[in-house]
């Protein structure tokens, strides 16, 4: 037994004396408490080793190119407990190098008094043409660009010109060696004004044709050589020069661990920042160098310190439950959050939030989640800002559209640059779209709004890269998702109009391999929700619940629903008018407002009859949303008209009439 040991128990004796008289608490439990708090308060650092990890953190680090490497920066010989997860060097050869989602950068310098870094792509060094194509991101948890970093987008293996299309409102081209000589390549400067006043429908439409693109960010000097002379041999040498990247960590913490004397670092066991001193590490800073104090008053604190720390202990205690049940849905939030590591989109404190909106001074729009107003970031970029009400249950909603939509990177899908969460503060910043939702634009026969005047190219388009998105969301992603909510309040349009999916709230992420999904509650607006939706005797709930959602759209965007007759009855069952069928097998025109030409009315049959496939009732029945864009683009005679759907004629089964009925009174509920 120590020294140390026997001097405490005399405190320790006298404490459990007082517990027991003051507290009436059991023998065993006051001395388990105050064990715990003697020894937090009173273990002196004397008894503490030498800190290896103070050592180790302080011997310089050279990796490559770079001298003198400090926190957050670690790796080689330097272990990851000196810098931060994220921050790891890779010292190969002439260059450092670090590695974001996956996609190795070459460092070429470090700046700590900006804490920026100058990277560049090590796969767009020397090939413009490489022979995997990654498009680029980095994790905002850690990284933003800086802002004198500008984007460079490169389409490769676009299909042929079509000859309503001028070559000279195009991008600019660029050949790859091993390219196929039916596809041409192309690289855009977003920054241009020759892009910006050339963009047009057929052009957005054109370069999203390409198998693939690729965005790469450069420096400002390199953009501006490319505006004046974009030629592919700036291009090349842009993405050799790179970009600024800045990274986060706790600047306040780390210069209040170095005001003490220690240096700055990471504790892997309770994931946050850590001060390395001589003798030991600490959650911020090392302890002064004062002398120690007296028995006497080490004595006197340690009571005090005992008895406080009891009543602390008990009154948690009391609280604790009624803590949890405040805290239990934010710490539940926050955890997911992290999951979603270096995917998740940057974070914006409440104030960064009101500063992007100008006080909310500008409203866009508003429902049952909340308010949208019109902001701009800090580098100019409009936005639309939605402002969450306070969410049900473990708030469900945010946590699935900040998961599932930081993984989505795909022109139908709108970008989410941020987000904000601060306790019951809770914000989502997406890309601004001027043109609003699709549904100012669908035509209504008993409405008088000038919006109904798209032509019916532009319908055909926007329902194509509806089909794509919808697409990317089943195939493309790392991880299938399932929107749950295709509707056309749900779907913007850009200033082009080329559509993009939001509103990501009722969306679920599944494995790729299993199609089928365990669903505990109905998920969806009445409207469009497929039958196995809230009928379960279907094969089960999977990606085809969005197929069967963007078909009943699409009828409503073309007007199928409205103006021939799509109804649901008021008595006890669903039926699908046998008059559609009749017209399509008749060839008429289905009297759709705005068919003028043969061209139109091919269109619009082509779209009716790939939404018909879209909603059979069974869901093996359904295309995937693969087969339809195969179908929209594809010739219209190629089309059969597809079976009606089982409740479209009598008779029925029992089953199939109480689905009937089931989905009858919930339209009518919701009237």
């Amino acid at each position: 037994m120590t020294n140390y040991t026997i001097r405490l128990l005399p405190r320790l004796s006298l404490s459990l004396s007082l517990c027991k008289m003051v507290l009436h608490l059991s023998p065993s439990f006051c001395l388990f408490i105050i064990t715990i708090i003697f020894i937090i308060v009173h273990v002196p650092a004397s008894v503490s080793a030498t800190n290896a990890k103070y050592e180790n953190c302080s011997a310089p680090f050279r990796c490559a190119n770079l001298e003198n490497v400090s926190y957050p920066f670690w790796g080689a010989s330097r272990p990851e407990y000196c810098g931060h997860p994220g921050y790891e060097l890779d010292c190969p050869g002439e260059f450092a190098a670090v590695t974001i989602l996956k996609i190795n950068y070459r460092v070429f310098e470090v700046n700590y008094a900006s804490r920026t870094l100058t990277v560049a792509r090590e796969d767009y060094r020397d090939n413009i043409c490489p022979s995997k194509l990654v498009d680029g991101s980095i994790d905002f948890s850690l990284f933003n660009y800086t802002s004198d970093a500008e984007n460079i987008t490169l389409y490769y293996r676009c299909p042929a010109l079509l000859e309503d299309i001028s070559a000279e409102l195009l991008p600019f081209q660029f050949n790859c060696s091993s390219a196929d000589k039916n596809t041409y390549n192309y690289f855009s400067i977003w920054g241009s004004d020759r892009v910006n006043s050339s963009m047009a429908e057929a052009i957005c439409s054109y370069l999203s044709s390409c198998d693939t693109n690729v965005t790469i960010p450069v420096g400002q000097t390199a953009f501006t050589t490319m505006e004046r002379n974009p030629t592919s041999v700036n291009l090349m040498e842009a993405l050799r020069e790179g970009f600024g990247l800045q990274w986060f960590t706790n600047d306040s913490l780390c210069d209040q661990c170095q005001g003490s004397g220690g240096l700055c670092g990471y504790d892997s066991d309770t994931g946050s920042f850590t001060c390395h001193c001589p003798d030991k590490s600490y959650p911020a800073h090392c302890p002064s160098k004062g002398g120690g104090e007296t028995k006497a008053k080490s004595l006197k604190a340690g009571i005090i310190a005992s008895v406080v720390g009891i009543i602390i202990i008990l009154s948690m205690v009391g609280l604790g439950l009624l803590w949890k049940k405040i805290t239990e849905d934010d710490q539940s939030t926050e955890a997911i959050i992290r999951n979603c590591g270096s995917h998740a989109p940057q974070r914006y404190k409440f104030s960064d939030v009101r500063n992007i909106t100008k006080s909310f001074s500008e409203k866009l729009g508003q429902g049952g989640y909340g308010n949208v107003y019109k902001g701009k970031l800090p580098d100019g970029r409009l936005v639309a800002v939605k402002i969450l009400k306070k969410s049900k249950g473990n708030g469900e909603e945010f946590i699935n559209e900040v998961a599932s939509m930081s993984r989505t990177s795909h022109v139908n899908i709108v970008s989410l640059l941020g987000f904000c969460f601060e306790r019951n503060k809770r914000a989502l910043i997406y890309e601004f779209m001027c043109n609003g939702s699709l549904n100012k634009f669908i035509c209504d026969g008993e409405s008088s709004t000038t919006n109904c005047n798209l032509e019916w190219k532009t319908l055909y388009q926007i329902a194509i890269g509806i089909a794509r998105g919808l697409e990317y969301l089943h195939r493309g992603c790392d991880i299938r998702i399932v929107h749950f909510d295709i509707k056309p309040h749900n779907i913007i349009l850009d200033e082009d109009f080329c559509p993009k999916i939001s509103d990501f709230g009722l969306a679920k992420q599944s494995n790729q391999k299993n199609s089928i999904m365990s669903m505990l509650n109905t998920r969806g607006t009445v409207e469009y929700i497929a039958p196995e939706m809230f009928y379960r005797t279907f094969e089960g709930v999977s990606y085809k619940s969005d197929v069967y959602s963007y078909g009943m759209m699409i009828l409503e965007v073309v007007g199928a629903r409205k103006n021939i007759g799509f109804r649901v009855s008021h008595t006890s069952e669903i039926y699908f008018p046998d008059s559609i069928y009749n017209l399509l097998e008749l060839g008429n025109d289905f009297g759709l407002p705005g068919i003028v030409t043969e061209e139109e009315k091919q269109t619009a049959r082509k779209m009716i009859l790939v939404s018909l496939w879209c909603i059979q009732t069974n869901p093996s029945d359904r295309p995937s949303m693969t087969k339809v864009v195969e179908m929209l683009e594809g010739r219209p005679e190629n089309l059969q008209i597809p079976p009606k759907p089982y409740w479209s004629s009598p008779p029925r089964s029992p089953k199939l009439s109480l689905l009937a009925s089931s989905s009858a009174q919930l339209a009518s509920e919701c009237e």
